[in-house]
């Protein structure tokens, strides 16, 4: 990320201590680890004969399956001439490096064969270790956990779980590559002023409908949430969903590194969409949208309609970031208002009190002290 230098301009709203520059935040472009990323759709995984190559916080990785099925990411290197373990094979557990034979096992990347090795060879090739990742399956996706050190052996936390509400219900998942850092993709992920002008549409939301909104905010471990509330008038989508009756309940909730999750209930019934920013490299980043639900259970097309009108929303989140990174790749000087800006202000501020922690060995001091009511219009 480039450090943005202050214009005239900036520098004479400095005073307002509503305005402050991205710059301020030191913690800017940094990407956290100690997390768990998806990394792929668990079907672009299929048999143990298919290795599939991922990037992730800039870690080129493998990742495939064994002969039982289970899911395995390694750095995607043998740690002996640097061949990638993509265009190996896997047999049993071990996966073979195509270039010398080396046999690395796939859950403890531990070296377990060197064919080259004589019988009087005093190397054992067991003290030679890949580099492998915690890696799970979860809600369609194949989750890594990417260690702040190489070598750590501490146990993760759980894999973020989509929530769900009832036994039966359907799945759909979306994906989109970004030209831009991570942050610039969160931050746009949670902004809420610029829904009237990046998603006009008919069957969403119209320019003219912008209106003064309220919202009170609560912080949670890691993160803040909207206080559950009705959602906007405004958008047609929701409009649909009064066929179950004007109970609509909605909350919404983010948290730390990259996680937006929107519940919404009608009695028994709901509907719960998830996205991610995944940080693909310093400057590339990939948002993975999931959704369940188990309304309009009796219609066989709605996951079609849902995808084809979910495609075109993400594509114009796309489409605006594209169109950022061509202002962005001249460091010109940003900044962040309040209340319309004060989420992006939040998770600054989330990222550096979580890094502070870190280094610290100290608990992490949350920078949301309680309840909090915003007011925009969008």
């Amino acid at each position: 990320m480039p450090d943005f230098p202050l214009t005239e301009d900036a520098i004479a709203v400095q005073a307002d201590q509503s305005v402050s520059s991205l710059a301020d935040s030191s913690q800017s472009g940094l990407l956290l680890t100690d997390f768990w990323y998806p990394a792929l759709w668990s079907n672009q995984v299929r048999g143990r004969k298919k290795l599939a190559k991922a990037l992730l916080l800039g870690i080129p990785m493998v990742v495939g399956r064994d002969e039982q099925g289970r899911a395995f990411a390694m750095r995607d290197s043998c740690p002996h001439r640097g061949m990638p373990l993509s265009y190996g094979a896997v047999y049993g557990q071990q996966i073979e490096c195509p270039y010398h034979g080396w046999k690395f096992d796939v859950h403890s990347g531990t070296c377990r064969e060197i064919p080259s090795l004589t019988a009087d060879s005093g190397l054992n090739p067991e003290k030679i270790h890949a580099i492998r990742y915690p890696c799970e399956e979860r809600d369609g996706y194949i989750w890594v956990f990417v260690p702040e050190r190489r070598s750590s052996s501490g146990v993760p936390p759980p894999v973020p779980a989509l929530p769900v509400h009832s036994a039966r219900y359907r799945i759909t998942y979306l994906a989109a590559e970004l030209p831009c850092n991570v942050d610039h993709g969160v931050i746009g992920l949670m902004d809420p002023a610029h829904g009237p002008f990046v998603h006009q549409s008919w069957w969403w939301r119209k320019r003219a409908s912008i209106h003064e909104k309220q919202k009170t905010f609560e912080p949670i471990p890691m993160g803040f949430r909207i206080a559950t509330h009705t959602p906007s008038a405004n958008s047609g989508a929701y409009k649909l969903l009064r066929f179950y009756g004007d109970s609509i309940s909605t909350s919404i909730e983010f948290t730390l590194p990259n996680i937006r999750v929107e519940q919404i209930r009608i009695g028994d019934h709901w509907l719960t969409n998830r996205a991610i920013v995944v940080p693909i490299d310093a400057n590339r980043s990939r948002i993975e949208f999931s959704a369940a639900w188990n309304i309009f259970p009796w219609f066989p097309l709605a996951k079609q309609i849902f995808n084809i009108f979910g495609r075109i929303f993400i594509r114009q989140d796309q489409l605006t970031m594209e169109r950022q990174a061509e202002g962005l790749k001249h460091a010109p000087s940003l900044m962040l208002i309040d209340d319309a800006d004060r989420l992006a202000k939040w998770y600054f501020a989330l990222k550096s009190a979580y890094l502070t922690s870190k280094r610290s060995g100290a608990p992490m001091q949350h920078p949301i002290k309680g309840p909090t009511t915003l007011r925009w219009r969008s």
